[in-house]
Parts: C-alpha cells; sequence; structure tokens
C-alpha cells in the first residue's frame, strides 16, 4: 500500500462542495460553512479528521495500528490519522464524513455520487 500524500489529501477536501483551505495557526485547515472539518499538522504524516463518536469507535476498532483519538485537553475531536499506514479509501471517507457534519444541508446534494456512500 502506498502512503496517501498531503497533496491527495488537499485535493479530496478542497474537491468537497463548499470547501476552502486556510491556515489555522501552523496546520493547514479545511473548512466548509465556516467550520472546521480537517487540518494538515505541520509534520506532513498526519489528517486530523473531526469524525462524530460513532464514526471515531468504527475506526478505532477497525484500525487501530492507523488511527488514534484526537485529544483537545479532555476532550475527543476526532481522529489523528497517520497517512503512511492508510489508503486513499480510508482518508477519502474520513474527509467526507468530517465534512458532512460541518456542510450546510444544501451542499449534501452537490456531493460526489462515488462519496455519497460515505455520508451517514
Amino acid at each position: 500500500m502506498k502512503p496517501v500524500t498531503i497533496a491527495e489529501v488537499r485535493a479530496i477536501a478542497l474537491s468537497l462542495p463548499g470547501a476552502t483551505e486556510a491556515p489555522h495557526f501552523d496546520y493547514a485547515s479545511f473548512r466548509v460553512g465556516g467550520g472546521i472539518f480537517a487540518t494538515l499538522p505541520p509534520d506532513t504524516r498526519h489528517l486530523h479528521a473531526f469524525v462524530d463518536e460513532e464514526e471515531r469507535q468504527r475506526m478505532l476498532a477497525l484500525h487501530p495500528g492507523s488511527v488514534e483519538a484526537l485529544h483537545w485537553g479532555r476532550r475527543v475531536l476526532g481522529l489523528r490519522v497517520d497517512l503512511q499506514t492508510v489508503d486513499e479509501t480510508l482518508a477519502e471517507r474520513l474527509l467526507v464524513q468530517a465534512w458532512s457534519r460541518k456542510a450546510p444541508k444544501r451542499l449534501l446534494p452537490k456531493l460526489q455520487p462515488q462519496w455519497a456512500r460515505h455520508v451517514g
């Protein structure tokens, strides 16, 4: 399996309807509807995807060597994904899941059909 690159993550994230990229401290952040759905830390190895609790638990169980809980103080906000150990399909799923939590409902029908399967 080839590692997922930052360029691939960026391409997927910015292909989602209404998604933009903006700096967030020393991270790159991907936003929709004013909310951040994912960030790239400066280490160029990880993706932070802000998915819901159900998806977080599922991914932690299925991919324990590739994802870990993303903590902010005592809260868990999403997943820290090791891009060296996941495939593009998993990175895509997590980005779409995170995007769908923040996207205005009017954007959901604009999601490409191959990505709609990752919502919900």
